[in-house]
């Protein structure tokens, strides 16, 4: 966890995604890692989550900085799922 010069509480991480999704009535493998980043209250809790567990994350993307053309998840908040069938 870091901090802003303001003082909020910022923590980065990267998340990865694995899941089967339907196009054209084809199952496709669909994976990838993106960065994230949790500010405020938020970042608390999700700097106490244990690695490598399934999550469902509420946030946005947006550029990394104002000039970037690569991409940061924003999460506003999450929750621990069970674990589904493998992919």
């Amino acid at each position: 966890m870091r901090y802003t010069p303001a003082g909020m509480p910022i923590v980065n991480a990267v998340l990865q995604h694995r899941s089967q999704q339907m196009e054209a009535g084809i199952a496709r493998l669909s994976e990838f890692e993106i960065s994230a980043v949790a500010a405020g209250e938020i970042s608390g809790r999700f700097s106490q989550t244990p690695l490598g567990g399934l999550y469902q994350f509420t946030g946005f993307l947006n550029k990394k900085t104002r000039n970037s053309k690569s991409l940061v998840f924003h999460i506003i908040d999450f929750s621990a799922v069970q674990d589904s069938a493998p992919i």
